[in-house]
């Protein structure tokens, strides 16, 4: 399951995403802003993302404001959850060959519209590498 998060900054791009998402054919939930709001927070939306994602491990979450930056600082809060910027089809690959991301975050002022779709493309299909020094990064991870 895909979970997808966003303040008034990253509402519209959000919202394209679900479109990409029903024609990719991919489940997704919207866990808001459920309208444009300028005085949401974006906490408020990455904490439920980020919950939603520890929750079960092939879970995948997508978090959008202007820079990006507040939505990604607020989802790493949570143990689990490895919570990066994608920008494009290689930062998008690397997060989670490398990282084994499980959450993206996206800048909507700073990213156009099919530069977010082949990067929300990759994240969501490019597996983790597995490869031991991957793996044995990604451990010390989870070391609190």
């Amino acid at each position: 399951m895909i979970f997808l998060g966003a303040d008034h900054g990253g509402f519209a791009l959000k919202e394209k995403m679900k479109t990409w998402l029903s024609e990719w054919g991919m489940e997704y939930e919207d866990l808001g802003a459920p309208g444009m709001d300028p005085t949401d927070d974006y906490p408020d939306y990455a904490h439920g993302v980020a919950q939603k994602v520890i929750e079960n491990p092939i879970n995948r979450g997508i978090v959008v404001c202007r820079s990006g930056g507040g939505m990604i600082i607020a989802a790493n809060k949570h143990v689990g959850v490895r919570a990066v910027y994608i920008f494009d089809e290689k930062s998008a690959r690397h997060a989670r060959e490398h990282n084994d991301a499980n959450v993206a975050g996206l800048a909507a002022d700073w990213i156009s519209e099919p530069e977010a779709k082949t990067a929300v493309d990759t994240f969501l299909h490019t597996l983790f590498s597995e490869e031991p020094r991957h793996s044995r990064r990604i451990e010390k991870l989870e070391i609190v």
